[in-house]
Order: C-alpha cells, then sequence, then structure tokens
C-alpha cells in the first residue's frame, strides 16, 4: 500500500509541475509587444454575423498551399515562433472537391497516445534539415494534441479553421519543412 501511495504521489507531482510551467509558459506569451494580433481579432470581429471568424493572416497570400487526398487542400497563412518556446502554425483546411469528404484518419499520426484522443492534425512534424531535426505536435498533459480536434468530414467548398502548435527550433532557423500524412510537404517560413 506504501508503494501505490507514493507513486500516486509522484504522479501528482509531476502533474503539477508540468500544469505550473504550461501555466508560465501561457502567461509569458501574454504579453504585449509588437504583436499584430488584436488588430486582426478587431477586424474579425466587425464582421459580425455568424460564419467563421477570419484567421490572422487570412487576407495576405497563404506561406503554402499543400493538396491531399480527395480534395482536400490545406493553406497555412502563420508560423509564429512564440516567446514560450514554440511554433504556432496556422491556417485552413478545406473540401476543394464536389463531394463531402470524410478527413483520411492517417492526419492523426499513429502514435497511440494521440490516437486515444480521437480525429485531429497530431501526425503533422515540422522538419529542421539545417539542425536535421524534427519537431512533432506539442501535447498537454492528458497526452492530447496541441492542434485542432474534434471533425471527421467536409462538406464541398467547406472550410475550418487549423492549428497546431510545435517545440520551437532554434532561432538561427526560420525555414522548415510542414509535413502533414497524406498531404505533399512544403516549405515554410517562421516568423519572430
Amino acid at each position: 500500500m506504501s508503494i501505490r501511495f507514493t507513486t500516486k504521489a509522484r504522479k501528482g507531482m509531476v502533474a503539477l509541475t508540468v500544469a505550473a510551467g504550461l501555466a508560465l509558459g501561457v502567461a509569458g506569451c501574454g504579453g504585449g509587444g509588437d504583436d499584430k494580433k488584436p488588430e486582426a481579432s478587431a477586424s474579425a470581429s466587425k464582421t459580425g454575423g455568424a460564419g467563421p471568424s477570419t484567421q490572422e493572416g487570412e487576407s495576405e497570400a497563404p506561406l503554402a498551399e499543400m493538396k491531399g487526398s480527395n480534395g482536400l487542400l490545406l493553406q497555412i497563412t502563420s508560423a509564429a515562433r512564440d516567446a514560450g518556446g514554440f511554433v504556432t502554425v496556422g491556417g485552413n483546411l478545406k473540401n476543394d472537391g464536389a463531394e463531402r469528404i470524410t478527413v483520411p484518419a492517417a492526419v492523426r499520426g499513429d502514435e497511440t497516445e494521440i490516437l486515444r484522443h480521437g480525429m485531429s492534425l497530431g501526425g503533422a512534424t515540422l522538419v529542421d534539415s539545417k539542425d536535421k531535426k524534427r519537431y512533432y505536435v506539442l501535447r498537454d498533459t492528458d497526452g492530447r494534441p496541441l492542434t485542432t480536434t474534434g471533425f471527421s468530414s467536409l462538406k464541398a467548398g467547406e472550410s475550418i479553421a487549423v492549428f497546431l502548435q510545435f517545440p520551437s527550433p532554434p532561432s538561427g532557423s526560420s525555414e522548415v519543412t510542414f509535413q502533414l500524412p497524406t498531404f505533399a510537404s512544403a516549405t515554410i517560413q517562421i516568423s519572430g
């Protein structure tokens, strides 16, 4: 019984430490500076209506467009390095076909921990050729991927805003290759 109690206490301490680290990371990312996110949010809220809000950088040309199976198209509109030590990639996943498409399960990857949490873009990676490293989607303390989740299919012409968070490559590496199973790879520039 003593071993069981000790194991539970250790798990609790690890969870508390990770939660505190994430809280500090989030607090560090909330600072001001030259960030243009408030302007993008303000312009998105002015449009009103019941439709989906516009994503930051959407009005500009996408950083990359990647074609997937069955007419799926992933447009990457932003890739920003954050002060918390991670990179957030944003974009739109669109059904460019004429019929409803089921998003292939392969986009979630094949890691057991990610598969447990349903449909996501957890199979995505960033490849830093300069430093010869591959970065996988970050996960929270419960193993859920820090990416858009909960989608399964898209109607013809439908588009959903997506995001993915990765550990940040070194500041000298701003050009990386974005990879997602069933999609063509694309080289993107990280800002910040």
